[in-house]
C-alpha cells in the first residue's frame, strides 16, 4: 500500500504525491496500478527505503474511477506491472477500470470477511460465481453473483495488506471485470 501525501490541481488534472516502501525500484515513465488504476510515474524522490513519487490523473480517469475522491492520508493499493519474464498468477488484470461500484455490505466471518459490492449493470459488465473480479486493483474470486451486485470473500492476509479494511459502507471502489468475460460477451452480442 501507499499513502497519498499531497494532491494538486492543474487545470482539469490532479497530481497525487504518494509515499510507499518501493525503494529505488520506481522510475519515471513506469506504470503502477493504484487501486487498480494504471497511472504513469511522473516524478520520484527517493529517501532511504521510502519513496515519494507523483502520478497525474486526467479528467477521463477522474470521471470513471474513484481517483477523484483521494485526499491526503488516503491509502491506495499498489501493484507494479508484471515483467514479461514474470510468473503469471491470478487472472489478467490490465489496470483499466471498467466502472465503479459501491460497498453495500461487510460481513465478519470470524476469520474472513465477505464484501458485497453493487454496480450499474446497464454498462454491460457481468460477474459469474467462481469467476474473477478486480476490486481496487485486487484480483479476487466472486463467491456470489447477481445481476447488479457480487460478493467476494477476503482472507486475513488480503484484509491486512490492502485498503479493503479501511472501506466504509457506501464507499466507491474501482472495478475491472474479467477481460475474457468481456470478450465473450461482445462476441455473443455480435453473433445474435
Amino acid at each position: 500500500m501507499g499513502r497519498i501525501q499531497a494532491v494538486t490541481k492543474e487545470g482539469s488534472n490532479r497530481t497525487f504525491w504518494i509515499e510507499a516502501d518501493l525503494g529505488q525500484e520506481v522510475k519515471i515513465d513506469q506504470s503502477v496500478a493504484h487501486n487498480g488504476v494504471c497511472l504513469t510515474v511522473v516524478a520520484v524522490e527517493n529517501e532511504g527505503p521510502s519513496t515519494r513519487y507523483a502520478v497525474t490523473a486526467i479528467e477521463e480517469t477522474l470521471l470513471k474511477t474513484n481517483v477523484g475522491q483521494w485526499a491526503s492520508g488516503s491509502l491506495v493499493n499498489l501493484e507494479r506491472c508484471m515483467p514479461a519474464h514474470g510468473r503469471f498468477d491470478g487472472h489478467i488484470v490490465q489496470g483499466h477500470v471498467d466502472q465503479i461500484g459501491s460497498l453495500i455490505a461487510v460481513e465478519d466471518k470470524q476469520g474472513s470477511w465477505v464484501l458485497t459490492i453493487q454496480y450499474d449493470p446497464s454498462l454491460g459488465n457481468i460477474t459469474v460465481e467462481k469467476g474473477s473480479i478486480c476490486v481496487n486493483g485486487i484480483s479476487l474470486t466472486v463467491v456470489n453473483s447477481l445481476d447488479d451486485r457480487f460478493s467476494v470473500a477476503i482472507i486475513p492476509y488480503t484484509w491486512e495488506h490492502t485498503n479493503l479494511h479501511a472501506l466504509q459502507l457506501g464507499d466507491y471502489v474501482n472495478l475491472e471485470f474479467d477481460i475474457l468475460g468481456k470478450y465473450m460477451q461482445k462476441i455473443m452480442r455480435q453473433t445474435r
